[in-house]
């Protein structure tokens, strides 16, 4: 900005975005200054390096508004999880899945792990049954973004709430 440009010449844009040349440091300096404005460097790699006369204040505190309105606007998904036993109730089962229900509803996606314990590992299919039935419940409501698979003693699987599909509207005569 202004003194700090390391550059000789320059192009320079003025604050209309009008293109006014390639023009010495020194002139530009003196350009930006009779009209109250800053020189700011915006693409030093260019060749000549490109620089505008803008009123940096204003500049930057737009900037820094749309950068928070962008951050505001983004929805940070997460990975919420969701451990169960093998041998869960029905009941229990039906609790858990309405809560991964109501997560997928929120936008994030929910790991779901099935633990093994003890003497269960030697009927690794039990596991695999469980996951297919819990994926076949949410068939409509979610995506399996990574299927069923078994590290040590846990099965486990990531769920992603599908895009919700509008459904067209009826037509009306007019």
């Amino acid at each position: 900005m202004n003194e700090q440009i390391q550059a000789t010449e320059l192009r320079v844009i003025d604050e209309n975005g009008l293109q006014l040349g390639v023009l010495s440091k020194q002139e530009a300096l003196t350009l930006a200054r009779s009209r109250d404005l800053d020189l700011v460097e915006v693409s030093p790699d260019a060749r000549p390096p490109v620089a505008r006369i803008i009123n940096w204040g204003k500049f930057n505190y737009q900037r820094n508004k749309q950068q928070q309105k962008s951050r505001k606007s983004t929805k940070s998904t997460e990975l919420k999880q969701m451990r169960f036993g093998l041998k869960i109730g029905e009941h229990d089962l039906a609790i858990k899945l309405g809560k991964v229900e109501k997560f997928l509803a929120d936008g994030h996606k929910v790991k779901l792990i099935i633990v093994y314990r003890g003497r269960e590992q030697a009927h690794k299919e039990l596991g695999f049954k469980l996951a297919d039935r819990v994926i076949a419940d949410f068939a409509s409501k979610a995506v399996v973004e990574q299927s069923p698979q078994l590290a040590g003693r846990q099965l486990s699987f990531v769920l992603r709430g599908s895009a919700q599909v509008k459904k067209p509207q009826p037509l009306t005569s007019q």
